[in-house]
């Protein structure tokens, strides 16, 4: 009995101890991010980071803790046989995780949750795009030290045994009590005897936000989140169905009053239009929204159209992006409903409307649009003709996220050439050459990531300009808009409202007249305010709201792995859920925005499990 018990506690102290190890290991290796953390610090992250270690190495103990159970009554070399397979199947998780966590953490800016495995199980070629292959080999190379590493310490310490334990004389007893304590493990599991059960949230306790994430257990957090893969009904509950459906409705879009004079933005009602996603550009790159003096051209081609300069992203990726954009639907900060071809089938559409409205439908893109299910959302969503990698030779396909910018932009406009002139046209062109590893046909800038940027934004001069030279400028509109959250400067805080501060740009010979629009709004409002614009329906788009409408509600909505915000002109508020505070929370209006946003995303978890 002494021996078992001893191995079972050796066990979930063992699991602990190298979660524990794990955390000053990170942070060493993130020494850019934690150099002015002091010792104490260290010790911080590890104390307040161990509730989340108990919970897991209470988990990973209850197998083991079986297995001694019935050691009591099966012969015990098949005890130590199925105990090797377990410990080393649970070195290699550990390791994968551990390492992938390290490597993705500078590209994702939070620790690893169930994200990563959409895009690489959607496409494994496109998920590993953003790192060049000797970064993915000295990954593999880790995982597989690691694992052999941590299979060598459990092997020496719970699965060597000098003579082998024996099968007792008082089995039930001894079972009997085996049993009791494996279910104790419930405790830690649970994180006590408390309402809450264990969560993330019980890391949190700086308002340094790289310690907290510091004390996070990376398998806790990848655990936490692939639960969050259904039942969307039940997060997020944070008021009354009532009371959350009231706030709402105070933040939807509302009918115009007949009073208001609305200035059009077109000089036309069937313009052709023209929408280029921007990858990972932001505000920051525009000197005219206080940014650098890196996007020169969309800065000068805004100053021909309409800019919009209080405009956010809903969320950090493109799967998400896409949905805001296209659907007006909010990117959610715990899953994506990109996943889900059974739920975006039923989301309205930019180009669903158009085409109803007798728009001809074109999509392109250099990359894969297999990527994260692209393909199914966009063919649901009315278009059928997608160009994509497949459609460029070879030679072409020389990015990692296969056909440069300028290859995509030449694409586009030679195929202007065929187009109808009766028939208008809404046209996506969606960019991927400002995105990791930054690798393009271009040099101008030292930086490669903002050398990066500038390349596209010159492609996008570029094509703007030999657009005005064909027949169709006079008759189009061009919008400008990023698909998510800018990737520079890096590194910026992933918790501040200017993180998401991105531009909106329409421009073309179908614009009424240049001019700035300083009106609080976000991706998912485009379809509303170009739909109105057309004087075309949009109430199925219920999460979207007219910009131009005064009487409507304005502020930008968005969300981040662990946080959710809301800007309008009185308030800007940044929520960390994991943490249950506001991090942001100013403005002449304090306050005003926290119930709303709650509201705003609760009604989004209620939609997206209805879908």
């Amino acid at each position: 009995m002494k021996r078992r018990l001893r191995q079972f506690i050796t066990t979930y102290i063992l699991f602990v101890l190298l979660f524990v190890i794990q955390k000053p290991i990170f942070m060493a290796y993130y020494h850019n991010l934690y150099e002015d953390a002091s010792w104490t610090d260290y010790l911080s992250v590890i104390w307040h980071g161990l509730p989340l270690d108990l919970s897991l190495a209470g988990y990973l103990t209850v197998i083991p803790g079986l297995l001694i159970l019935a050691s009591v009554w099966i012969i015990p070399e098949a005890i130590r046989q199925a105990r090797r397979i377990y410990f080393l199947i649970i070195s290699i998780l550990m390791a994968c995780i551990f390492v992938s966590d390290l490597g993705l953490f500078e590209y994702w800016g939070f620790r690893l949750d169930s994200t990563p495995l959409f895009y690489l199980f959607s496409s494994p070629k496109d998920a590993i795009a953003s790192v060049s292959v000797w970064v993915v080999i000295a990954g593999l190379v880790a995982t597989v030290v690691y694992a052999a590493l941590l299979y060598w310490i459990f092997y020496r310490t719970l699965i060597r045994e000098k003579r082998p334990i024996k099968i007792p004389y008082h089995r039930m007893g001894i079972s009997l009590a085996l049993l009791l304590i494996t279910g104790l493990l419930f405790i830690p599991i649970r994180g006590g005897f408390t309402v809450s059960t264990m969560n993330l949230s019980k890391a949190y306790f700086s308002a340094n936000q790289k310690l907290n994430q510091a004390a996070i257990n990376p398998c806790f957090s990848l655990m936490e989140s692939l639960s969050r893969q259904n039942n969307f009904d039940e997060q997020f509950r944070y008021l009354s169905p009532g009371e959350a459906s009231a706030l709402f409705a105070t933040l939807q879009d509302k009918p115009i009053n007949p009073a208001d004079s609305i200035a059009p933005l077109f000089n036309t009602e069937r313009p052709n239009i023209i929408l280029v996603i921007l990858e990972s550009f932001s505000s920051h790159l525009m000197p005219s929204l206080g940014g650098e003096n890196i996007a020169v051209q969309l800065d000068s081609i805004s100053k021909e159209g309409v800019l919009f300069t209080n405009f956010y992203a809903n969320s950090f990726r493109t799967d998400r992006g896409l949905a805001a954009i296209i659907s007006g639907y909010p990117g959610q900060p715990t899953t994506s409903i990109m996943k889900y071809p059974k739920k975006t089938q039923n989301l309205p559409s930019i180009p669903g409307s158009l085409k109803k409205a007798g728009y001809d439908l074109q999509y392109y893109y250099g990359g894969d649009a297999d990527f994260t299910n692209m393909r199914s959302y966009l063919i649901q969503a009315g278009i059928e003709n997608i160009i994509s990698d497949k459609d460029f030779p070879l030679n072409q396909r020389l990015s990692k996220w296969g056909a440069h910018d300028h290859i995509v932009f030449n694409r586009l406009i030679g195929d202007l050439t065929t187009a109808d002139p009766k028939q208008p046209f809404f046209k996506i062109l969606q960019t991927s050459s400002s995105h990791e590893p930054f690798e393009v046909p271009y040099q101008k800038l030292s930086d490669p990531r903002a050398n990066a940027f500038a390349y596209a934004d010159s492609c996008a001069g570029d094509f703007v300009n030999r657009l005005k030279a064909t027949p169709f400028w006079k008759n189009t509109v061009v919008i400008f808009v990023p698909d998510h959250l800018g990737a520079y400067p890096k590194p910026m805080d992933d918790l501040s409202v200017q993180r998401y501060q991105i531009p909106l740009i329409m421009v073309g010979g179908a614009i009424a007249e240049p001019k700035q629009i300083s009106t609080y709004g976000s991706q998912i409002d485009i379809a509303a305010t170009l739909l109105n614009q057309l004087n075309l329906p949009h109430n199925d788009f219920k999460f979207s709201k007219n910009i131009m409408n005064p009487a409507s509600p304005h502020f930008g909505y968005f969300t981040f792995p662990g946080a959710f915000g809301m800007v309008s002109k009185d308030n800007q508020v940044i929520f960390n859920y994991e943490a249950d505070k506001a991090v942001i929370d100013r403005g002449e209006q304090q306050g005003k925005n926290l119930p709303l946003a709650k509201a705003f995303l609760q009604k989004l978890y209620d939609d997206l499990a209805k879908r």
